[in-house]
């Protein structure tokens, strides 16, 4: 398993990780507005398929680090993304739509649970992803947001974010091949 995403096929990113478990424990961290916002965004989801996804993303409060780098000043007081369930079987799988709006098709994500032991494997899909660009900032979002939801599950202080974040987009960029999206 390698610590970075991978491209597995045009305009999609897998990601997987060993993460604490148990299983119960990790589904509840996805699908519990409470805990979900310690990692990625607070917000309402109904745990059925076709259910609506509301997600409020609020980078300042993930880490002690607060202000974003002037590329995302715009996401300061919070970004918000609708979407939908389309694929859901709890404990074990879990995938909806990120709405882009209309200048780009919406992308799905995956979550895919398998206990391991005491431990859980995931694996993060997200597919339909536009570009290069797209790809190379959700790649490094993706694999910031799970450093800190492995941080709460093993009882840490959150990894920074924004400073992991520009560094990770930055090692995205030169893992993800120039003619990718």
């Amino acid at each position: 398993m390698s610590e970075y995403g991978a491209v597995t096929e045009p305009g999609t990113l897998r990601i997987e990780r060993v993460l604490p478990g148990p299983i119960e424990r990790v589904w509840a961290y996805l699908t519990q507005s409470q805990l979900r916002g310690k990692w990625l965004a607070t917000g309402e989801m109904e745990l059925r398929v076709g259910g609506r996804v509301d997600l409020l993303f609020r980078h300042a409060d993930l880490s002690a680090e607060k202000t974003p780098p002037p590329k995302y000043q715009s996401m300061e007081c919070g970004h918000a993304v609708q979407g939908v369930v389309t694929h859901c079987d709890p404990p074990r799988l879990l995938s909806l739509t990120w709405m882009a709006g209309a200048i780009s098709p919406d992308s799905e994500v995956t979550f895919a649970l398998t206990p391991r032991g005491k431990d859980v494997l995931l694996v993060l899909t997200h597919r339909r992803l536009a570009d290069r660009e797209t790809m190379t900032n959700i790649g490094g979002g993706w694999h910031t947001h799970l450093a800190i939801l492995i941080d709460h599950l093993n009882g840490r202080e959150p990894t920074p974010f924004w400073s992991t974040h520009a560094r990770l987009v930055a090692e995205y960029d030169k893992r993800i091949p120039a003619d990718e999206g």
